[in-house]
């Protein structure tokens, strides 16, 4: 069965289309993460340089409860396409930084966000539809970042719908670090990010609603969890892109493995559930 023709033509008139946010990097969002994820460094002042993928915590979309759907996200309509495939999950993410202009507390930043592309497809589990959002990051110096957003939009799970094999994860790693996601962190990190997505807090929609066997911990927590482990791995170094696949989910309260390694200024960096699946992919160039 091929996507209805007629949506897809409707959806393809929300290419292209753009809008601009402004937001001022304040310190206590950076300092609140660091906390959450157990990081033992100085509290963000003036000037602190907001590292890799921590911007999440800014530009932070504000719906009322009457334009959130049963999911917790947005109906859609306003910038992102009203989809009517009832789940949504993040799906990746491509990141080039300006590495002479980090975003830095206090600055006054814009985000210019531009659909760039809509696609439907029949898969495994039934239709799917992947929206790509790029955004801009600039403050009063020039741009400071890009990032290429994925999304993707799904049917209710059906008990036909065979489900994707799993991949089994590389064991061996110069960098590892293990820990087990549990509900107060999934909720301190939706917090932060103002995230209604009910699939990381509402266990019994979780299970009932999306077939899930437990809460998910975010994608953008698993993603934020591997650019600390380069960090604390790679004092110091520059992070000049980065590239993240979203490749199978993690559930609360089992065991997350983070793993990477560096060749020369690339870096490559994955996650593996409890079973030893890959859940997610990374892959990082650094520079001067």
């Amino acid at each position: 069965m091929k996507p209805d023709q007629s949506q897809g033509e409707a959806l393809q008139a929300w290419l292209g289309r753009s809008r601009t946010v402004h937001d001022h990097i304040t310190a206590f969002p950076l300092t609140s993460l660091a906390a959450t994820l157990d990081i033992d460094e100085p509290p963000a002042v003036t000037g602190t340089p907001v590292p890799p993928l921590w911007h999440w915590l800014y530009f932070l979309p504000v719906f009322r409860p009457h334009e959130i759907r049963a999911d917790g996200h947005a109906h859609g309509g306003e910038f992102m396409p009203p989809i009517a495939l009832p789940r949504r999950v993040w799906a990746g993410s491509k990141f080039v930084w300006n590495a002479g202009n980090p975003l830095r507390v206090g600055d006054r930043a814009t985000r210019i966000s531009r659909i760039d592309s809509i696609t439907q497809k029949e898969g495994r589990a039934g239709k799917l539809a992947f929206v790509k959002v790029v955004h801009e990051f600039h403050n009063d110096r020039g741009l400071s970042l890009t990032n290429e957003h994925d999304s993707a939009f799904r049917e209710a799970p059906r008990a036909q719908h065979p489900q994707s094999e799993p991949i089994a994860a590389d064991i061996e790693a110069a960098w590892q670090r293990e820990l087990i996601p549990d509900s107060v962190l999934l909720f301190r990190y939706s917090a932060l990010m103002f995230n209604s997505h009910r699939i990381h807090y509402d266990q019994a929609y979780a299970t009932a609603a999306e077939g899930y066997p437990n809460l998910l911990v975010q994608g953008p927590l698993t993603a934020t969890l591997l650019a600390d482990l380069l960090r604390r791995n790679a004092p110091g170094a520059v992070v000049r892109s980065l590239e993240l696949r979203a490749v199978r989910p993690s559930f609360v309260g089992r065991r997350l493995h983070l793993r990477g390694e560096a060749t020369g200024n690339r870096v490559r960096l994955w996650a593996a559930d409890d079973e030893g699946w890959l859940t997610m992919t990374a892959r990082a160039v650094l520079g001067p």
